[in-house]
């Protein structure tokens, strides 16, 4: 355990003894939480085999339910639920004289809800598994799906990778032209752009249903079905099973942190309360994301929630998920004015949400024990410890968290200080310092770079010369050099050092010009910033191609020596005077030369294990818009000379990433 956790060890405990109360509760009122989280087998519309219908729904305020729409021409009386015990509710629809469904795939259905205020409400099954949108239209419609030719998956689970080299994506930006993009877009045409590259894992956005675009996917509306704007179910499933023919995982961006205010097609009020999936009053209220908070002591919202995670790992075959806001979940402030110091006191006491808590710990425990391949990640700024702790030892479960400092210290750097200004010692502080034995994702940017408000790495470092001055045609000005240069090193940087596992945002790779923005008011609907330009890494006249070969090469070689899956390194070398970082990770030697003016020769590193060393990755190469300054052939012999508290060293040359050969 953390030394520094000891004086709270009663509350770890304590912790630990209320998810197993619930694994106690769920066993005995579920018959486990096999069962439980397969829910969405009978709740919603289930086909039966004599293909009538049963239609089942919590709604505990409900004074009485109906079911109406294309089926009995939109009669909101025809049809009505009979009323269960614990607030649910159920109908049973014959199948028609033909023995086909009374309801046929495709149709358009509402569930009209009285209430007992005498309101009558027109709602989508919180169920429903897909949602489309008239395009003159502001509501979404829940559309029956039960199509009778399903997709059936092909290819089985790729093994979990050793080292997880995740690529961010979003499938509606990914195409260069100004449009919604498509599941089948994306299936052809950036599958295989990730596979070149050396990713081995997508993590997908904004697949959950959400009715505002321009939400990024973070303001769910529908969270069992799959966004309507790409596409069909039958689509996204074919881009997962393509992407695992590729030896590539599928992780979704899960969004059970909070939920969008809308009524008529959200979860919001559904059965005429403000407390059916939420807390009531302001409790239930995210001031600052302008949304809903989910009532995790409720037992319906946990069956929600958890048989939600089991619909998309076993309808869609995604391989885990990334949690995202788990901060704003674990604190019943949210995080919201909350400046966390590190002290451990911080992390334990009322402030602490620990139904929400109880609630990742069950997440994560049912995940990996019906899904061993399963993997998690947390989205988590406090350093909340135990985050990434088994759940038998108190911990919240997590594989792996976002080191969320990392992007946050590159932008402070180019904001505010000069070349000849960085501290190495503070970089590679920030690069360390994460919990002993908690794996973190390391990234240079992600998508909260990429949006308007904000910059990415390269338009930091260069900014509007990138509109005129990447033509590979000409020499490279000295705003282009320095940020070509410094683009690669900082991502290398951050890949070898920041954690067992990496993360870049679609495009990012080679330096994806301007920022990101949806359609909106505030733009004219204009779609011109929402894609991503692929075809500038389609010619060798660009250097943006520059440095998505170096981007490949570099997850390649992590690929052949697994750095990210070997212990922390042992660093050597963080010189101030001299801007230079040295260290040895899975028998590979980095070696970074960040000073603006100064190359090295006969510079000595230290070394490890004793014997020949080569250059095998080179940003100074020219086919990475370097300038070609290393002979690739020279070979780098080491003496047994102590340096550095290491027994070996060895002279080396400029600015180079050499390995044991």
């Amino acid at each position: 355990m953390d030394p520094y956790l000891k004086p709270f060890e009663n509350d770890v405990q304590r912790r630990y003894g209320l998810f197993k109360k619930q694994l106690t509760l769920l066993e005995e009122a579920e018959g486990g939480f096999d069962q439980f989280t397969r829910s969405y087998k009978s709740y919603g519309v289930q086909r039966m085999p004599d293909n009538s219908l049963v239609f089942k729904e919590w709604a505990p305020a409900a004074e009485a339910l109906f079911l109406t729409g294309d089926f009995n021409g939109w009669d909101n009386f025809s049809h009505p639920y009979t009323k269960k015990e614990f607030g649910k509710w159920e109908l049973h629809i014959p199948p028609k004289e033909d023995k086909t469904p009374a309801v046929t795939h495709n149709s358009k259905l509402k569930v009209v809800v009285h209430t007992r205020a005498g309101e009558r409400l027109y709602r989508i099954s919180p169920w429903a598994k897909y949602v489309t949108r008239h395009e003159k239209s502001v509501i979404y419609d829940w559309v029956h799906w039960d199509p009778p030719q399903p997709y059936i998956h092909k290819h089985p689970r790729p093994q979990k990778p050793r080292s997880l080299r995740i690529y961010e994506s979003h499938v509606g930006i990914a195409s260069p032209e100004g449009k919604v993009a498509s599941y089948s877009n994306f299936t052809h045409n950036v599958l295989p752009r990730i596979k070149d590259l050396g990713y081995n894992c997508i993590q997908l956005m904004a697949i959950m249903e959400h009715a505002y675009y321009a939400s990024f996917g973070y303001q769910v509306t529908s969270f069992f079905a799959a966004s309507s704007r790409f596409g069909t179910p039958e689509e996204l499933k074919e881009l997962i099973d393509v992407a695992h023919s590729l030896g590539i995982i599928v992780l979704l961006d899960a969004v059970h942190s909070h939920a969008s205010k809308n009524t008529e097609d959200g979860l919001n009020q559904f059965d005429g309360s403000d407390s059916c999936f939420f807390h009531s009053g302001p409790r239930g209220e995210h001031s600052l994301w302008d949304s809903k908070l989910f009532n995790y002591s409720s037992w319906e919202v946990l069956r929600f929630l958890l048989s939600n995670l089991r619909w998309w790992l076993e309808e869609y075959r995604f391989d885990g998920f990334r949690f995202d806001g788990v901060t704003s979940m674990l604190y019943h402030h949210h995080g919201i004015g909350s400046g966390f110091s590190g002290d451990y006191a911080e992390y334990f006491g009322l402030q602490v949400d620990e139904d929400a808590l109880v609630y990742l710990m069950l997440a994560n425990h049912i995940l990996h024990t019906l899904y061993e391949d399963c993997i998690t990640i947390a989205e988590e700024v406090s350093g909340m410890p135990n985050l990434c702790c088994p759940v038998q030892e108190g911990g919240l479960g997590f594989d792996y968290r976002l080191a969320m400092a990392i992007p946050d210290k590159w932008i402070q750097i180019l904001k505010e200080f000069k070349d000849e200004d960085w501290d190495m010692g503070n970089i590679v502080h920030t690069m360390t310092n994460r919990r002993y034995g908690e794996k973190c994702i390391a990234y240079a940017e992600s998508h909260d770079q990429a949006l308007v408000g904000d910059k990415t790495l390269a338009f930091w470092l260069m900014d509007k010369e990138m509109y005129t001055s990447m033509s590979a045609l000409i020499p490279m000005n000295s705003v282009i050099d320095r940020g070509i240069q410094l683009h690669k090193m900082i991502r290398l940087l951050t890949h070898s050092l920041g954690g067992e596992g990496y993360l870049n945002f679609m495009g990012n790779e080679f330096g994806h010009p301007e920022w990101l923005d949806f359609p909106r008011v505030g733009n004219n609907e204009s779609y011109h910033y929402a894609r991503r330009q692929f075809n500038l890494v389609d010619t060798d006249r660009l250097r943006y191609w520059q440095l998505y070969a170096f981007d490949r090469d570099m997850n390649r070689t992590e690929d052949k020596y697994g750095w990210l899956a070997a212990p922390p390194a042992n660093i050597s070398v963080k010189h101030q005077g001299d801007k230079v970082i040295v260290f040895e990770r899975a028998n590979v030697i980095f070696i970074f030369n960040f000073h603006p003016t100064n190359s090295y020769s006969s510079y000595r590193v230290a070394v490890g294990p004793p014997g020949k060393y080569k250059i095998k990755l080179d940003s100074d190469g020219i086919q990475y818009g370097g300038h070609g300054r290393l002979d690739h052939n020279t070979e780098f012999f080491t003496e047994p000379m102590e340096f550095k508290n290491l027994p070996n060293s060895m002279l080396v040359i400029g600015i180079v990433f050499i390995i044991d050969y």
